[in-house]
């Protein structure tokens, strides 16, 4: 039997193998598995989705069509396999849905699993979408003047506060974070902070509101992610997701 074992931490990438095993691991025909044993699989809403959907269609796993509705309030979506359903949340909320097992499976960056930590999650494979970075910038005027290696204490907005006090921390250097949710830009033109940390694609918002980068904190892309408690008691079922999203993957590279 495949183990997750505690040396797998959330954003790292795991490269044992797992077993492939047949979907009527519960003993029940397909069509017949109750919803409340269906594996849930968490997906985050917004631009990785676009991403995302041919790696699902590649695994075989296609939403009802109130999936790609706009106008749909539903939150828990059936798919075409009968013991697997999709619920779409916040990024964010991915990672803690997982972690807490109400979800067995999800798709998160590393900067959200950096952010939570959480013990209960580790993440198998990365899917090599949504690739960006996490970045430390300021005001275009401050970069003349200013020298980030002899910064004592920074004063930072940022929605990952846990992974901007660990990066400065590790330079010597006192973070007071300022927690935001999104217009991060906007708090050194109004006076809230000097520097921001957050993510960055192609640098286009930074430079619309007159930011640069200075300091680089990771890179980031989505993985696959799983809750440790669900791989032990579902292995079969879970493994074989696994076997599918990394076909899916080396199909995408090929």
């Amino acid at each position: 039997m495949v183990h997750p074992g505690p040396p797998h931490r959330p954003g790292e990438r795991c490269e044992e193998s797992v077993l492939s095993a047949d979907t009527s691991a519960l003993g029940l025909p397909a069509a017949e598995v109750p919803v409340d044993d269906q594996l849930v699989l968490a997906l985050p809403k917004g631009r990785i989705l676009k991403e995302l959907r041919p790696l699902l269609s590649h695994a075989g796993i296609h939403p009802e069509p109130a999936f790609d509705d706009d106008k749909s309030r539903l939150l828990r979506f059936a798919t075409n396999v009968p013991n697997l359903s999709i619920i779409r949340v916040r990024s964010f909320d991915v990672a803690t849905f997982v972690a807490f097992g109400a979800a067995h499976l999800g798709v998160a960056g590393n900067d959200v699993l950096m952010e939570f930590d959480y013990p209960e999650i580790y993440a198998p494979l990365d899917l090599g979408i949504g690739a960006c970075r996490l970045s430390v910038a300021e005001p275009a005027e401050m970069l003349e003047s200013d020298d980030p290696s002899r910064w004592s204490h920074v004063r930072v907005a940022t929605k990952y506060p846990e992974v901007t006090k660990r990066h400065f921390a590790a330079r010597g250097v006192q973070a007071e974070c300022v927690k935001l949710n999104g217009a991060m830009e906007l708090a050194p033109t109004l006076g809230l902070c000097r520097r921001i940390v957050d993510l960055v694609s192609t640098g286009s918002t930074l430079q619309a509101n007159g930011l640069v980068e200075v300091e680089h904190i990771a890179d980031v892309t989505s993985r696959l992610i799983v809750n440790r408690a669900a791989f032990k008691t579902r292995t079969a079922e879970i493994s074989q997701w696994i076997d599918k999203f990394r076909e899916a993957v080396n199909a995408r590279q090929a």
